[in-house]
């Protein structure tokens, strides 16, 4: 988990947002937490308790729902997966002086070959493990060597000098939005672990993914904070490269370079493989032709890109729309969760839903601004 914590859009989000708010990033990423739980925690004791996938539980709560919560997955995986790719184009870009479009397109046959070859796509996961090591290592080293304010940065996580709608929507969908949280309840589903005997073991897995996720990027707020509050100015399109140049040279430029690439690019399969998942228990002939699916899905992604550019921008684009999704999915799932005949008898704690419904709120009520401002800002 801590491997994969830190891809393209958390990097990017991360960077970007701390720009803007500097030591008060450390009060969205407090807000973040506490509406990660409540979304997560509440989705996977659900589904795991109903031994339904999302989509099926939606159906059988009201017929047709199913259909329309898969839509809005694979919308929001859709525009993740275009940040991926997005990531991709700024990974060859440091270690090559590609154009991002360039990088994009280079990546996506990559892609497809990692995806119809699996000897390969396992060879990239062994590397991908090694270079997550070394992200980790590397940004701890940037967080000690750059000396940020720690204290200053504590103190505005209690107390921020300001606060921003668009970074707590951006962070919260990038890291429990779309297709995210409910693709871990679904692996859980598949290893056999549900039921209410086994609520204990979902609750740890649900916490213990979102404390290692925060902790990290926690370590990287600290590290961007450090390098900026001695100069450092970061590039617009990939500012997240800035940083690391900025506390680590050329040397440190290029390492991340490498592993922005193997990152995003793992991430291209994967979003690509969970998304179509979500359809394809609709009609057979979507298993049957599951992996031309997947490769659509992934080029469309390039396309896109290709033609929007933009690579930043589309990385905390792809933050917001997951916001506007995430509550719409866990209202249903909330809705369900009263349903005793769906739930098997099961009565979900009354403190568990109150708290899932002011994530409902919560993010339903920043996120449409908040997408509306980001899309404005992508067609300027």
């Amino acid at each position: 988990m801590a491997n994969s914590s830190i891809g393209p859009g958390f990097l990017t989000q991360t960077t970007v947002f701390t720009q803007q708010l500097l030591t008060s990033f450390g009060f969205v990423i407090l807000v973040s937490v506490l509406l990660d739980i409540g979304a997560q925690l509440n989705t996977w004791r659900i589904l795991t308790v109903s031994e339904l996938r999302a989509q099926d539980l939606s159906n059988q709560l009201l017929p047709g729902l199913g259909y329309f919560l898969a839509a809005m997955v694979i919308l929001g995986g859709f525009a993740f997966n275009i940040g991926n790719i997005a990531g991709c184009g700024l990974g060859l870009n440091v270690l090559t002086g590609l154009s991002f479009e360039q990088g994009a397109i280079i990546s996506c046959a990559v892609a497809l070959l990692l995806f119809w070859v699996q000897e390969i796509g396992k060879m990239l996961d062994g590397f991908t493990k090694i270079l997550g090591t070394v992200k980790i290592l590397l940004t701890l080293g940037i967080a000690i060597s750059a000396h940020p304010p720690v204290l200053q940065a504590l103190h505005h996580t209690l107390l921020p000098v300001k606060v921003s709608a668009a970074s707590i929507v951006t962070i919260v969908g990038g890291t429990v939005g779309g297709y995210i949280t409910f693709s871990g309840a679904h692996r859980l589903l598949d290893a056999g672990i549900k039921g209410p005997d086994h609520q204990a073991e979902v609750t740890r897995s649900a916490l213990s993914g979102i404390v290692i996720s925060t902790v990290m990027r926690f370590v990287l707020f600290l590290a961007i904070v450090g390098v900026l509050s001695h100069g450092a100015v970061l590039d617009k399109d990939n500012p997240a490269a800035g940083v690391f140049r900025s506390a680590a040279g050329e040397v440190g430029f290029r390492v991340f370079g490498v592993i922005l690439w193997s990152a995003a690019i793992s991430s291209v399969v994967g979003a690509g493989y969970t998304s179509v998942s979500f359809f394809k228990t609709f009609h057979p002939v979507f298993a049957r032709y599951e992996r031309v699916c997947i490769s659509v899905f992934i080029v469309l992604s390039t396309a896109v890109f290709v033609l929007v550019g933009k690579p930043a921008q589309l990385l905390v684009l792809a933050g917001a729309v997951n916001g506007l999704i995430l509550p719409i999915a866990l209202a249903i799932i909330l809705i369900a969760a009263t349903n005793r005949r769906l739930m098997r008898g099961y009565r979900h704690p009354r403190w568990m839903l109150a708290a899932g419904w002011v994530v409902v709120l919560i993010m339903g009520g920043l996120s449409v601004p908040v997408l509306v401002e980001q899309v404005s800002g992508l067609l300027r």
